[in-house]
C-alpha cells in the first residue's frame, strides 16, 4: 500500500514539473494569466514546491497583483528558507505597495545570506537610502508653508530663446496655445517651466473648489466620452483625440485617473490633460486614480520625470494638486465613475463620498481607498484584494450599491484587459483601460466609451497602440524599481 501511495506521489510530482516548464512558457510569451493558471494547477498537484510559489510571484507581481504576490513570495520562504528569490519576491510586493521597511528587511536577509552577491548588496543600499530619505524629509517637514505658496510665478523669466507654446498675456489657456503644446509635445520638445507652474497653480486653485463628488450633465441628443488610464502613453492620448476628436463644450470628456506612471511620457500626458481642463472646466473631466499619489510617483517614474524635466519643487507641487482631484464622477445621477471600484460594507451612499476628505494621501482603508484600489470578482461577495490595498467585490455588491443609490451602472478603470474593456456583474460594471500595449509588453487594445445623454447607454471603441520614441517604459522609475521584478 505504501508503495502505491509512493509511486502516486511520485506521478504527481513529475507531472507537476512538466506543468511548471509549460508555465515557464508561458512566462517568456507574457502571457501571465495563463502562466499563472498553470503555476496554480502544478501547486495543486505538489504544494510542497517553493520554487511554484515563487514563480507565480513573480507572475502576480507582472499583473500588479501584489498582495498574491506578497502571499506566494512568504509561502515560498516558509517552505525553503534558502530561496534567495523568494526573498526578492516578497521585498518587490513590499515596495510595489509603498511598504518599504518591510522590503529592506528582506534585501536585508538576502544580503546576509549571500554576503559576496553584489546584487544583492546593490538592492538592499538603494532601499536603504529610500527609506533614510523618507524619514529625512519627514523629520525637516516642518513648514505650514504649501509648495504653491513659495512659488514667486512673476519672477520666472523666458528667455529669448524659447520658442514654444505661450499662455495668452503669460496667463491663459487657449485653444490655440493647445494645439500647439500637443504638436509640442508629439515633436519632444517642452513647455517652458513658467507655464508649467502657471497650469499647476491654477489647477490646483480649481480643483480645491470641487467636491470630492462631482455631478455631470449630459444633455440628451450630447456625446460624452469616458477614458481609462492612460500612465504617460502620451502618443497614445494623442491617438485618442485623434479618433474621438477634441475635447470641446460639444465634444467633452473624462478621464478615469492613473494619468501618470509607468511611461515615460507622462509630463506631456498630464499638462495636456490639466491644460484642456482649465480651458474648458465645466467640459472636461479628471478623477484621481491610485497613481496620482507620492508613494507610487516616486516608484513608477513620474516624481524622477518631473524632476528631470523640471525641478523637485515641480514634483512637490504636483503632489498638492493630485490631493485635490476628484474621487468620483456622477453622470446624469445614473452612472457613477471612479477609478477602482466599491467599498467593504454595504450601504456607502453618494452622500457619504461627497463627504469624503480627499485633500490627503490615500490611506490605506475606507471608502477614498476603495474608490481608487478596488476591483470587481465574478464570484458572490467580497474578497481580500489580490493587490493587497482595497477589496474585490462581486456582482451583489454592485447589484446592492445600485439600489442603494438608484444607479444603473457603475463605470471603472485601473485593469488592464485584452480588449480595453470588460463588462461584467449583469453589465453594471464596466471596466475601460485607455493604455494600449500596456507598457510596450501586454499587447492589449485601449479602449474608450461614448456615451449618449439619453440612453447612457456604452459604446466601446477599440485601438491599438501607435508608435513613439525610443524611450523606454519605466525609464524615469527608481533604479530599484525598474530591476525590481527580476
Amino acid at each position: 500500500m505504501n508503495g502505491d501511495l509512493e509511486l502516486t506521489f511520485s506521478q504527481k510530482s513529475e507531472e507537476a514539473e512538466k506543468i511548471k516548464e509549460s508555465a515557464n512558457e508561458y512566462f517568456k510569451k507574457q502571457m501571465y494569466d495563463e502562466a499563472i493558471t498553470m503555476y496554480s494547477k502544478a501547486i495543486s498537484l505538489n504544494p510542497n514546491v517553493a520554487v511554484y510559489y515563487g514563480n507565480r510571484s513573480l507572475a502576480y507581481l507582472k499583473t500588479e497583483c501584489f498582495g498574491y504576490a506578497l502571499s506566494d513570495a512568504t509561502k515560498a520562504i516558509e517552505l525553503d528558507k534558502n530561496y534567495i528569490k523568494g526573498y526578492y519576491r516578497r521585498a518587490a510586493a513590499n515596495m510595489s505597495l509603498g511598504k518599504f521597511k518591510l522590503a529592506l528587511r528582506d534585501y536585508e536577509a538576502v544580503a546576509k545570506a549571500k554576503p559576496n552577491d553584489k546584487q544583492a548588496k546593490a538592492k538592499y543600499a538603494e532601499c536603504n537610502k529610500i527609506v533614510k530619505k523618507i524619514a529625512f524629509e519627514k523629520a525637516i517637514s516642518v513648514s505650514d508653508k504649501s509648495i504653491s505658496e513659495m512659488i514667486d510665478f512673476e519672477s520666472i523669466n523666458i528667455e529669448d530663446e524659447y520658442k514654444g507654446p505661450t499662455l495668452l498675456n503669460d496667463k491663459e489657456v487657449t485653444l490655440d496655445f493647445m494645439k500647439e503644446l500637443m504638436e509640442t509635445f508629439k515633436n519632444e520638445g517642452k513647455l517652458h517651466r513658467k507655464y508649467a507652474y502657471k497650469m499647476l497653480l491654477d489647477a490646483k486653485e480649481y480643483f480645491k473648489k470641487q467636491p470630492t463628488l462631482v455631478d455631470i450633465t449630459v444633455p440628451d441628443d450630447e456625446k460624452f466620452t469616458v477614458c481609462g488610464d492612460i500612465h504617460g502613453q502620451y502618443y497614445d492620448l494623442y491617438n485618442i483625440f485623434q479618433l474621438n476628436g477634441l475635447p470641446s463644450p460639444e465634444n467633452p470628456y473624462l478621464f478615469n485617473g492613473d494619468f501618470v506612471d509607468r511611461g515615460s511620457f507622462s509630463v506631456e500626458c498630464i499638462f495636456t490633460l490639466l491644460g484642456f481642463k482649465l480651458l474648458y472646466p465645466n467640459h472636461f473631466f479628471m478623477s484621481r486614480g491610485n497613481h496620482e499619489s507620492e508613494t507610487m510617483n516616486q516608484m513608477y517614474g513620474f516624481k524622477d520625470e518631473v524632476k528631470s524635466k523640471y525641478t523637485a519643487q515641480m514634483a512637490d507641487l504636483f503632489t498638492e494638486v493630485y490631493n485635490w482631484l476628484p474621487l468620483a464622477h456622477c453622470i446624469n445621477k445614473k452612472v457613477l465613475v471612479m477609478h477602482g471600484g466599491l467599498f467593504s460594507r454595504d450601504g456607502v451612499t453618494l452622500d457619504e463620498i461627497r463627504g469624503t476628505d480627499r485633500n490627503r494621501q490615500p490611506p490605506e482603508e475606507g471608502i477614498m481607498c476603495e474608490l481608487l484600489w478596488s476591483d470587481p470578482q465574478p464570484t458572490m461577495g467580497r474578497a481580500p484584494s489580490k493587490r493587497g490595498v482595497g477589496i474585490q467585490f462581486g456582482p451583489d455588491v454592485t447589484e446592492k450599491f445600485l439600489q442603494t443609490n438608484n444607479l444603473d451602472y457603475v463605470i471603472r478603470s485601473h485593469e488592464v484587459k485584452d480588449n480595453g474593456y470588460e463588462v461584467a456583474h449583469n453589465e453594471k460594471c464596466i471596466t475601460v483601460f485607455s493604455a494600449p500595449n500596456y507598457c510596450d509588453t501586454m499587447g492589449n487594445k485601449g479602449a474608450y466609451i461614448n456615451l449618449e445623454g439619453k440612453t447612457l447607454k456604452p459604446k466601446f471603441v477599440t485601438y491599438e497602440a501607435v508608435p513613439h520614441p525610443n524611450i523606454k517604459p519605466m525609464a524615469y522609475s527608481n533604479l530599484l524599481m525598474s530591476s525590481l521584478y527580476c
